[in-house]
């Protein structure tokens, strides 16, 4: 699969560098730091790190291949018979945190594996998706947000955006909480059907569509008026998203348990959060909306 491995790496640069210049120019005003890493036992990476800017607090765009000689447990929870295998794996995975608390935060990731076994065929596959995580929601961008999601998803076929939207839904969820991480998205994993072209194709669609999915929702919302208090709010739900990074996310157990740069792997972390006891919204508020109503699930579309 030398070929295939080359054309997949080539897409995720070129994905990393197209995201890291959308993003850079929706700030305008703080630029992407490079940082370089290697692995010893395998591989290395590119972690693109934009702070303080007039609009993202912090963006971390992250290209990664590694390799091992058995892969860890969090990517063969659904697949026990590769336990053992080598492993050779790649992708971009990103996550926006904007300073103003009117801009949704957003995620997205694709990625390739390959396990490989000595006198067997080697098994590949591909997964990712992108989800949207407001803390004061609008309708409108949700519908924009799954619309852009549909459209990656309908060259594949006609149950694909609802097969892949549902599957959003059920990862992106702290079952501690009884509670949605945000509005959901796409999310796909261990896709090797009908081919490689095929799922290959499926991916790249996923990565182009993230951004014309998230700027337009940035640009309405960026320079939305805001207070101490919705700035409160906004840490007080960043809590929520670093719980489930921390206790469920695969991507972040992987690279952990594979180890990975532990500073490229906890990128996706907000650099300000809090925790409040018990905290409720007073009823019929905004803040409460968000769990009230966007948080539940629904078909946005």
């Amino acid at each position: 699969m030398k070929n295939e491995i080359g054309q997949v790496r080539n897409y995720l640069l070129q994905l990393q560098q197209a995201i890291t210049d959308g993003i850079q120019a929706a700030d305008g005003r703080a630029n992407f730091i490079l940082d370089e890493w290697t692995r010893e036992s395998g591989g290395g990476g590119k972690t693109m790190m934009l702070s303080g800017g007039q609009v993202f607090e912090q963006a971390g765009v992250n290209f990664s291949e590694v390799s091992g000689d058995k892969l860890p447990s969090s990517a063969t929870a659904n697949r026990p018979e590769l336990a053992g295998r080598k492993f050779r794996a790649m992708g971009v995975s990103l996550v926006i945190h904007p300073d103003n608390p009117y801009v949704p935060t957003s995620h997205a990731n694709v990625r390739f594996f390959i396990a490989e076994k000595p006198g067997e065929p080697a098994v590949w596959w591909f997964g990712g998706g992108f989800d949207l995580t407001p803390y004061y929601a609008y309708e409108e961008d949700c519908v924009h947000w799954h619309r852009i999601a549909k459209q990656a998803c309908d060259p594949f076929g006609p149950e694909c955006y609802a097969k892949y939207k549902q599957w959003c839904d059920d990862y992106f969820f702290l079952k501690h909480r009884n509670e949605a991480r945000g509005v959901g998205g796409l999310f796909f994993d261990d896709l090797d059907q009908p081919d490689f072209e095929q799922a290959f194709a499926f991916m790249r669609s996923v990565g182009d569509h993230y951004l014309p999915a998230y700027l337009p929702i940035v640009d309405q919302r960026k320079n939305t008026e805001y207070g101490e208090q919705e700035k409160r709010f906004q840490w007080y739900r960043r809590g929520r998203y670093v719980e489930f990074n921390l206790v469920y996310d695969r991507g972040t157990l992987f690279g952990l348990q594979s180890g990975g740069r532990t500073e490229s792997i906890l990128m996706s972390l907000p650099p300000v959060v809090n925790w409040r006891y018990n905290y409720q919204p007073e009823a019929g508020s905004a803040e409460a909306s968000l769990t009230d109503y966007f948080l539940q699930p629904r078909d946005w579309i």
